[in-house]
């Protein structure tokens, strides 16, 4: 979803020439990825994965039984397209190309239609533009960090595959601290736009308006990248972003960002599916394939988000 570098390559570009500017959306990017290849190009240069590859080379077989779940319409174009928002590393984010969308989404993707007996297509596109592109036609699944929650249940489907919560990091130096949402009031915090954390941020603003302290002053941005740069730049005090992604940007920031606070709101995240596609069914059937035979675990060991593994998938699993 941006140009070709990554947020902290773009940031530290930029902090060299003494001048920060935010990034914006270049527009949908298309990375064609065959199930039965690695992606194209090399790591980012913010990539931090346990090994030099670009995306784990867990790639399973087909799966008789799932492929034949896999709607007609789907199964005669023998391709997977998958949306996702690629500035939120380590999930999904460009690889070196700057247009290979790579992360553990991505290579989750691949498998999952490697053993649905079909090749995914990982797509870049704004997150919130993941959603109506479901409704329209335009993806059949989105695969980009998504809370599962009650409310976008109402529009689409979830398949259920991973647990993460919602972290807060500033800069290191001259940084804020916060323990918790409530610590908000008066400070300025940037998010990305159609985000959990934007609705959380604001949701607490009008909590400290009515207890008579000053709002939360919410910068949103089309991509993480945005929120990131807002932070270094000094325009805001803090992110708010997946725990697995504020980790991840507060390792690759070297010393530049903090965690700071407790994690929050741990919920599962979902592969957005349209209600009237059927889909679901053989996503969630493919999902168990690749959580038995191993595959499931070894991408998220080369990612390192081993603590965010679920072991009991499901479709619509939200709890709020």
């Amino acid at each position: 979803m941006r140009i070709s570098r990554s947020w902290f390559a773009t940031a530290v570009a930029l902090l060299c020439v003494a001048a920060i500017a935010g990034c914006g959306s270049s527009g949908s990017s298309s990375s064609s990825t065959s199930s039965s290849s690695a992606s194209a190009g090399g790591a980012s240069s913010s990539s931090a994965t346990t090994s030099s590859a670009a995306t784990s080379s867990a790639v399973p077989a087909a799966d008789a039984a799932v492929a034949a779940e896999v709607p007609a319409a789907i199964k005669s174009k023998g391709t997977l397209t998958v949306a996702a928002d690629a500035s939120y590393a380590p999930n999904e984010f460009f690889a070196s190309d700057g247009h290979t969308v790579i992360g553990m989404d991505a290579d989750l993707s691949k498998a999952l239609a490697a053993v649905m007996g079909i090749k995914a297509d990982i797509v870049n596109e704004t997150f919130d533009g993941i959603i109506p592109g479901l409704a329209s036609g335009k993806y059949d699944m989105g695969a980009s960090s998504f809370t599962d929650n009650k409310l976008r249940e109402k529009t689409v489907n979830f398949v259920d595959y991973f647990s993460a919560g919602t972290s807060f990091y500033s800069k290191a130096s001259g940084g804020t601290a916060v323990t918790g949402l409530a610590d908000l009031c008066g400070k300025t915090v940037a998010v990305e736009k159609a985000t959990t954390e934007q609705t959380d941020a604001t949701t607490q603003s009008g909590k400290c308006k009515q207890a008579g302290k000053p709002a939360v002053s919410v910068l949103t941005f089309p991509d993480q990248n945005g929120a990131n740069l807002a932070v270094s730049a000094g325009r805001a005090q803090l992110v708010m972003a997946d725990s697995p992604v504020a980790a991840y940007a507060v390792k690759q920031s070297h010393g530049l960002f903090k965690l700071v606070g407790q994690t929050y709101g741990t919920a599962p995240y979902g592969l957005a599916i349209p209600k009237s596609s059927g889909l679901d069914k053989a996503v969630l059937a493919a999902l168990k394939v690749v959580m038995k035979d191993g595959t499931y675990s070894s991408i998220l060991s080369h990612w390192g988000l081993t603590s965010g593994a679920i072991s009991t998938p499901k479709i619509n699993g939200a709890t709020s």
